[in-house]
């Protein structure tokens, strides 16, 4: 192994929250399953995070493959800072989660009962994959997939 390559593989993505419930509820609503839950305090998320006095409530996800798994993090203390939940593709940041699914449309039409829509429309690109993105639970960016060709 390339003793320059720090990274062994893709562990999981992080997006805090405010309702940490409802949010899980939508992303194990698409598939995801619920791998464990938990809280986290004290001397080692401080420092991490560089919050004294953190304490957060997680939920961590992982896809049906078992690939990267997705962190959902609610603060107890101290309180969330507002993000931006209407931000769009072209501004700086953490943008979109990505999932790749089996039926494209079958996934936008279960969540769009919840409020969750599109956010533009359902676009193909050259006859190999069809995708959309759509705006779910505190205006986060869900990339769906589906591959065609």
């Amino acid at each position: 192994m390339d003793p320059r390559a720090h990274v062994r593989r893709f562990d999981h993505i992080g997006i805090t929250v405010a309702d940490l419930d409802s949010v899980t509820a939508f992303f194990v609503g698409l598939g995801l399953e619920v791998e464990g839950t938990g809280s986290v305090e004290g001397e080692f998320v401080e420092t991490v995070c560089g919050i004294p006095g953190a304490h957060c409530e997680i939920a961590v996800l992982r896809p049906p493959d078992g690939g990267t798994r997705l962190e959902l993090a609610t603060f107890v203390t101290p309180d969330h800072a507002p993000g931006s939940p209407m931000a769009m593709a072209n501004e700086l940041g953490l943008r979109n989660v990505s999932f790749e699914v089996g039926d494209l449309q079958a996934a936008v039409d279960a969540v769009a009962p919840e409020g969750y829509g599109l956010i533009g429309g359902i676009g193909e690109y050259e006859n190999s994959v069809r995708m959309a993105y759509v705006r779910g639970p505190e205006g986060i960016i869900v990339s769906l997939f589906e591959q065609i060709g």
